[in-house]
């Protein structure tokens, strides 16, 4: 099998199929989360974190450049930090001592567990999956999507912060904000570098393959017909009858009768 070919697939499955796996049910989440906040973010949040990792189909990781790594190192370090710091300001946060109505408190509260949730469950085990495959097209994608997630929650619980909470609440929570748009929009640019380095990869193996195909000669086909041909049935052979002569009896031959002489009567 020629290895460009096999190169080639292999890069269309990292490039395709990370995008093909998600449902429709996922993109529309995704859109309803740049357009709404509040309740929908939070159910948004929790089916993230619920959701199964499917593990990526390659039989080995390929070599990652360093600098690649140093920089996922980088942004998954702020990832952390952000993370314990937003845990820490939340936990000091008292939405039972907020200036408002039981629904924005019930709302409120709402959000801050969900938050909470992520943060001490799913958001770690994404990290794991990212620092394992770290050019890995799905688990980043996974990742950017968890922290956009968090980012729309959190920015409610911030708005609600200011406007019913201590000004103590409003001013850490809202430093904990500014670092997770950080870290979100550095995810975000990584994503479009390895996007558009894998495309470029994907485009050098097809212009490979194109050339190699085109210097050499398609391979004959060899079509072997292995069907075996209908066995007609021999002939019976058709026995003539023997015919049986009677054997025929020697004629015998009667020896030639003999003439007698005419007798004269004697003169008298």
């Amino acid at each position: 099998m020629n290895p460009l070919r096999v190169g080639l697939a292999a890069v269309t499955r990292k490039l395709v199929f990370p995008f093909l796996s998600l449902s429709f049910l996922s993109l529309q989440r995704l859109i309803l989360l740049g357009v709404a906040g509040g309740t929908i973010a939070v159910l948004a949040i929790e089916t993230l974190a619920q959701e199964p990792t499917t593990p990526t189909a390659s039989s080995s990781p390929a070599p990652v450049a360093y600098a690649s790594v140093n920089e996922l190192n980088g942004i998954l370090d702020q990832v952390k930090m952000t993370a314990a710091s937003m845990q820490t300001d939340l936990g000091n946060v008292r939405i039972e001592k907020w200036k408002t109505d039981p629904a924005n408190k019930r709302q409120a509260q709402g959000n801050l567990d969900s938050i909470q949730r992520n943060l001490q469950a799913a958001l770690p085990e994404i990290i794991s999956q990212v620092s394992a495959s770290p050019e890995d097209l799905t688990s980043s994608f996974k990742l950017y999507r968890n922290l956009d997630a968090l980012y729309d929650v959190f920015g409610s619980v911030v708005e609600s912060a200011g406007a019913f909470g201590s000004r103590d609440e409003f001013q850490s929570l809202s430093k904990d904000m500014e670092g997770l748009e950080s870290a979100r929009h550095a995810m975000g640019e990584r994503m479009q570098k390895l996007t558009a380095a894998k495309e470029g990869e994907l485009t050098r193996l097809r212009a490979q393959v194109k050339q190699l195909s085109a210097v050499s000669p398609p391979p004959k086909k060899v079509i072997v017909d292995d069907t075996e041909p209908e066995q007609k049935p021999a002939p019976k052979k058709t026995s003539k009858p023997t015919s049986t002569k009677k054997p025929t009896a020697p004629t015998s031959q009667s020896p030639p009768k003999q003439s007698l002489p005419a007798t004269t009567n004697p003169p008298q």
